[in-house]
């Protein structure tokens, strides 16, 4: 009766999202203060005051509810690439810029824009799930490359093994959700190497299709590399869900490498996908706020202070769990062989945690410390609980 392919889907739907709902479960039995949910990765501070008060101040202008070109406001495009130009020292244009409802949008768009069917893009586990309905929803096929364990960086001989005539892309994310790697820039040249080696021997360009959501969530001077500087062939996807703390409002862009062959018509089908696809346009309001805040971040130092005392709970209790360098995330090694089943045991002791089958790299689990600190500092009991359990010492 339904589509066999959604339908087929909805089994291997979102485990973030159930385990979410778990949580809520939980908190109605037994009370919101004794269960200890790290399960989604909803920024915790409130936006900036002053992306409130410009919201205000756009929500009156007069035609800011109105069409505009489905790529967005030529004002906001031309900010956004000159703040790009200097970032990254490549000479964005405005119109090398699409608006775009978020980085879930931005991707979609790109993928339909990039694929024929049958051709591959590489995702590099662990990765954030919903990338597979973004590839195969465009008739392409997602080709997972294992990071390396503990570091999660970069594993650049099985990308190079993993590379044929059929790749079109691969997905970076850094840093990176789950893991909070950020890929360190000897890396990402050693991959534009391989890039540009296989180019030369298929005779066709591959796409790097940077999702930057969590760029400016990093610790310790910690700098993520600009990927339009070292990839050619680069489609920078990001968002104002994390930095500016506004994941329910949907608002991001897409920027194409002026360097692309054919980067016009790569940003005319961009266009085309965004109308086709039913966004349309970003919504008017958000996108002039969103241009205005393009150097903020909201709450950078609580974030800091949430992984440092969640990371010495897990260390104290037995946990083995490589430090983050950015996002809001840890990624602990699970104690026994099954982390599912480890995660289904979590709920026992009122800890809600996704595994890490759910982003393609199983033994592991994801905690996203986008919480109250009270929530970390009294989930200390549980998650030793949790462990001696697992382990049964």
């Amino acid at each position: 009766m339904f589509s066999k392919r959604i339908t087929g889907s909805l089994a291997a739907g979102s485990s973030i999202r159930a385990m979410f709902e778990q949580g809520n479960l939980l908190k109605q039995k037994y009370g919101e203060e004794n269960v200890y949910d790290f399960a989604l990765g909803n920024p915790d501070p409130e936006p900036p005051e002053t992306v409130i008060s410009d919201l205000k101040k756009f929500a009156s202008e007069p035609g800011i509810h109105k069409y505009m070109p489905n790529a967005g406001f030529p004002d906001v495009r031309a900010k956004i690439a000159a703040y790009l130009q200097k970032e990254t020292g490549v000479n964005f244009t405005g119109k090398n810029i699409l608006m775009v409802t978020g980085a879930a949008a931005g991707l979609s768009v790109t993928m339909d824009s990039l694929l024929n069917p049958g051709e591959e893009v590489i995702v590099i586990a662990p990765f954030f799930g919903e990338y597979r309905g973004y590839v195969t929803n465009f008739g392409g096929k997602i080709v997972p490359v294992p990071a390396l364990p503990g570091t999660f960086a970069l594993d650049i001989p099985a990308i190079e093994k993993a590379v044929n005539e059929n790749t079109k892309a691969i997905i970076l994310n850094s840093p990176n959700n789950p893991s909070g790697a950020v890929y360190d820039e000897a890396s990402l040249k050693a991959l534009n190497f391989v890039l540009e080696k296989a180019e030369s021997i298929y005779g066709k360009p591959i796409y790097i299709v940077s999702d930057e959501p969590y760029v400016k969530i990093v610790y310790d001077g910690v700098k993520v590399p600009a990927m339009s500087a070292i990839f050619k062939n680069s489609i920078i996807v990001n968002s104002f869900s994390k930095s500016l703390a506004l994941p329910g409002e949907r608002i991001g862009y897409v920027a194409v490498n002026p360097a692309i062959q054919e980067a016009d018509l790569l940003m005319d089908a961009l266009i085309f996908c965004n109308r086709t696809l039913g966004f349309v346009n970003a919504p008017g309001i958000f996108q002039k706020v969103a241009a205005e805040h393009l150097n903020d971040v909201a709450g950078l130092e609580a974030y800091q202070e949430r992984r440092d005392a969640l990371y010495e709970i897990l260390i104290d209790t037995g946990y083995q769990c490589a430090l983050p360098k950015g996002a809001f995330y840890l990624f602990p090694q699970s104690p026994i062989s099954d982390d599912v089943a480890f995660c289904d045991l979590a709920l026992k002791h009122h800890l809600v945690i996704v595994s890490g089958t759910s982003f393609g790299y199983p033994g592991y689990f994801r905690l996203a410390y986008c919480v109250s600190m009270k929530t970390i500092k009294n989930s200390k009991d549980a998650f030793a609980a949790l462990r001696k359990d697992a382990v049964g010492k």
